[in-house]
């Protein structure tokens, strides 16, 4: 990093607890300590942070690493909305202020998003709204920098889902790169999302212990992967046949006698949408229950002052980030599963950093005992940050809840970009080059895909379109229509060139940003009733509360009443095939990606389909899509998204 006007953190230390059933003597002999001690010379302009010894899982020994910040070249590069409970100043003498800064979701959006995927909305007090363009490590590492000048006691914490359905730039190094960029940026603890379970365990193990990848190797010559700087915690996933977490489960940040536990947990449904082999052997429990556990555990060893980073998140009541999410009253302005997870977690844990609903906000839902507990979430793709100020008292060993504030800041890109991290890109973009860079089609206009504002989607019709363009030759599954899940599109297609491409060109890289998982295509077997019941699944069961849209190929149609409740939400005699009602005792050829077919995104009926057969991967049908359906005299213009009738909506 910069080393003019370097801010140190100094003798901080981080202790990440490998908990199991032995307690107290197991804890003591597998504790690992990460103390950073102050630096002797400062770091060289442009350097990354992280090169020293790092924290290793069950070692039983302590590590020390250098770490060090700098806000020489940055600004605030921030809007922010702030909120806060009370200020008493009585007791100034024993108590510290401690900055938590923290964020989520940032699914390797090392270079600034594109199209709505990159912008944040900001409400004005006039009620009017602006749309602000956001994100791009450079300026996260630069924003995260500024906020830390001047503050003594700061600690940076992120709630899962750093790596994963990741752009291409990581992606395609298997997320080296961007951990490599969260230790640079000065991250100190994260907790696992259901994403940084794409991979599997052994790949989420290499991600935080280093090395080269066991199937593609080292991708620079004379570069060994070093892993995470920083523990990720993992407290509610334990190996099927121990019992036993497979990452640390808690992590003890120190510095000048102030200590705060932080718990790491993942949604308890992550199995439901991750592939069956990223999740095999392993088993995923109740946030609730494991964040107890552990805060009683870190309560027993005297950490009194606990933050949980819950890998599961809410709906707001308004898309703009700086909206009152405690009006009229306390929380009232957030929904989801996040809320009886807060109103659930023992009292002694004192703030909630949240995600995976990749939604923005900042709110005080009371804990069971009804005092005030902030919980938080900034948006994804790095393009907010939240700033907390945790009042810690010395004598009780405890956060002051009625002087906690917090508030989420804007990452804009006018303000000046971290050297370092612009190498970063630069280097891996290099490597990256001759296949993000080459042309695979054409199209005449946006084409949004994750940032549509409606159940149905272009790009998500489009995709859908793909599949069954792929699946439907008769040696190749012979597919009458096709279903694309709405989460497996990451991002839009913008016809604005990214870089040299030119307007309207889609290259390898941007296509790879929208479908990054590689899941296989697949065609199968369901009767008529089985495909009506899957649609009924949408909103239903485990996407009751939260739908999940189906994306639909042309010529297949439905209308979804949203007046009603539940699976009657779907117009059993609205839906058709080319024309025709569907049939339930006919049997109907369906393309889908691997992922559906195996019952993820709480689509169990899938299992249940018969005759599979495996195509080619979902990228690849997306960019033969492409070639046969557009030229650059021919763009490919956007579906209408009009399969899908919604009526009965505000």
């Amino acid at each position: 990093m910069p080393a003019t006007s370097q801010r140190r953190r100094t003798a901080r230390r981080l202790t990440a607890g490998t908990a199991g059933t032995a307690r107290t003597a197991a804890l003591a002999a597998a504790a690992v300590v990460l103390s950073t001690a102050a630096l002797s010379a400062a770091a060289p302009a442009g350097a990354e942070a992280g090169s020293g010894p790092r924290a290793r899982a069950g070692t039983g020994t302590a590590a020390t690493a250098t770490d060090t910040d700098s806000s020489s070249d940055t600004g605030t590069g921030s809007h922010s909305h702030s909120h806060s409970h009370s200020h008493s100043h009585s007791h100034q003498h024993r108590t510290t202020n401690v900055q938590l800064l923290s964020f989520n979701d940032f699914h390797g959006n090392l270079e600034p998003p594109a199209g709505s995927s990159g912008q944040v909305v900001e409400r004005h007090p006039d009620g009017t709204t602006e749309k602000i363009d956001a994100g791009g490590v450079e300026y996260l590492a630069s924003s995260l920098r500024a906020a830390r000048k001047d503050h003594p006691y700061t600690v940076t914490a992120a709630a899962g889902d750093m790596i994963g359905a990741s752009p291409l730039l990581s992606g395609l190094f298997h997320d080296e790169p961007t951990i490599e960029a969260l230790n640079g940026l000065g991250l100190d603890v994260a907790g696992v999302g259901n994403h940084e379970f794409d991979e599997g365990r052994a790949e989420l193990a290499r991600m935080r212990n280093g090395g080269c990848h066991p199937e593609d190797g080292c991708f620079e010559d004379g570069r060994v992967f070093e892993g995470a700087d920083f523990p990720y915690l993992a407290a509610n996933v334990t190996d099927e046949k121990t019992g036993r977490p497979i990452l640390e489960p808690y992590a003890i940040w120190e510095h000048k006698g102030v200590r705060i536990g932080f718990i790491g947990v993942t949604l308890e449904g992550t199995p439901d949408i991750v592939t069956a082999k990223g999740v095999k052997g392993l088993k995923f429990h109740d946030e609730i229950e494991t964040v107890d556990r552990y805060a009683t555990e870190l309560d027993r060893k005297g950490v009194k002052s606990i933050v949980a980073l819950v890998h599961e998140g809410g709906a707001p009541a308004s898309t703009a980030y700086n909206y009152d999410c405690d009006s009229p009253g306390p929380g009232d302005g957030i929904s989801g599963p996040v809320t009886a997870i807060a109103k659930g977690i023992t009292p002694k844990v004192d703030a909630l950093v949240t995600g995976h609903t990749h939604q923005a906000y900042v709110c005080t839902v009371p804990d069971p005992s009804g005092r005030p507990r902030m919980v938080t979430s900034a948006s994804s793709y790095g393009k907010l940050y939240t700033d907390t100020t945790l009042t810690y008292d010395r004598r009780t060993r405890d956060i002051v809840r009625t002087k906690v504030a917090s508030a989420n800041h804007v990452v804009r890109r006018d303000q000046p970009r971290a050297a370092d991290m612009t190498s970063l890109i630069e280097r891996w973009n290099a490597l990256a080059a001759p296949i993000a860079n080459r042309p695979v089609g054409y199209i005449a206009a946006d084409i949004p895909g994750r940032g549509a504002a409606a159940p149905e989607s272009p790009l998500g019709d489009l995709i859908a379109d793909a599949q069954l363009a792929a699946m439907a030759p008769e040696g190749w599954g012979g597919a009458q229509l096709a279903l694309m899940n709405p989460g497996g599109i990451r991002s839009d297609l913008v016809h604005r060139a990214s870089g040299s491409e030119g307007d309207g060109v889609v290259t390898y890289g941007e296509a790879f940003t929208v479908q990054p998982f590689t899941n296989m295509t697949t065609a199968l077997d369901l009767t008529g009733a089985q495909l009506i019941t899957a649609l009924r699944q949408q909103v239903s069961g485990a996407n009751e509360a939260s739908p999940k849209i189906l994306q639909v190929s042309e010529g297949f149609t439905y209308t979804l009443d949203l007046a009603k409740s539940g699976a009657e939400r779907v117009v059993a005699d609205s839906v058709k095939l080319d024309g025709e009602p569907i049939d339930p005792a006919r049997t109907y050829r369906v393309a889908m990606n691997e992922f559906l077919a195996g019952g993820g995104d709480g689509f169990g009926v899938f299992k249940e389909g018969g005759n599979k057969l495996v195509g080619e991967s979902d990228l690849d049908a997306l960019t033969a899509y492409f070639a046969a359906h557009s030229a650059a005299d021919r763009p490919l213009a956007a579906p209408e998204a009009d399969r899908i009738t919604v009526v009965g909506g505000p």
